[in-house]
């Protein structure tokens, strides 16, 4: 663990050796911002309407799932920044030989580089959490929601972790890293769309695929193990394929 923990380090550090790391935290805490500002606005003028309608105005349900839900969609475009250069970098640079022949196995470099990321995914998210202070410092939410939306964010983030090492391990070109894990993540993000020509089974079958169909219930602050199971698969998969296509470059170097 300490050969992981050190590559992690070292993966985090280089994040922030260039304004990369500083640059993305603050595109996604802009626009998370913004996000969260349009739906607060929205929630306080709906908030009238909803009580004289005999409703009661739900904050989680009617703002923060709305917040949280296109807070994935700026995870679409910002990952492919983070991942692009994991491999990719160390390839161009030259220096991939010598990590292939340090005495450090391919699953603890793989797991280094994929903490590494998930370490500045992490600081994203943390950031964002000074949005959700302000509803706590003048409303009342429930925390727990927002905790299981929040988990839900973070394995989704892992899930495009996982996906964007193995494309970052296949290439040189960092734009090329770059484009070709957006387009998979778009792909994973529409899948469902595809489904609504299918049949009921191609349906059932190309829904469960999607990604985004299993966030929703975290969003609404539900946390199924069904959901739990398909993310973990998913990060799992993408390590192991990760680490054959590793393997595979150790033995052509």
């Amino acid at each position: 663990m300490n050969n992981v923990y050190a590559i992690a380090r070292k993966e985090l550090r280089s994040y922030f050796a260039s304004p990369i790391g500083y640059v993305i935290v603050g595109l996604f805490a802009l626009l998370f911002g913004w996000f969260f500002y349009a739906y607060l606005g929205f929630f306080v003028r709906s908030s009238e309407q909803m009580m004289m309608g005999g409703r009661t105005p739900n904050l989680n349900q009617d703002m923060v799932r709305g917040v949280l839900l296109n807070s994935a969609v700026i995870i679409l475009f910002v990952m492919p920044m983070i991942t692009m250069r994991t491999y990719s970098e160390e390839k161009r640079s030259g220096t991939i030989e010598l990590l292939l022949t340090s005495p450090v196995s391919d699953v603890q470099i793989i797991l280094g580089k994929f903490f590494g990321a998930m370490g500045l995914y992490a600081a994203m998210l943390g950031v964002t959490l000074l949005y959700i202070a302000i509803l706590f410092w003048y409303g009342n939410p429930e925390w727990k929601p927002i905790a299981a939306g929040y988990l839900g964010l973070l394995l989704m983030g892992g899930c495009f972790v996982s996906m964007g090492l193995l494309v970052s391990s296949l290439t040189k070109n960092q734009i090329v890293a770059g484009i070709v894990t957006f387009a998979l993540f778009l792909f994973l993000w529409v899948i469902n769309w595809i489904g609504e020509t299918a049949g009921p089974v191609g349906r059932e079958i190309v829904s469960y695929l999607s990604i985004t169909e299993h966030f929703d219930d975290f969003a609404r602050g539900v946390i199924d193990t069904k959901h739990l199971v398909y993310y973990l698969s998913f990060i799992t998969f993408g390590l192991f394929l990760t680490a054959k296509s590793v393997d595979s470059e150790r033995w052509r170097g």
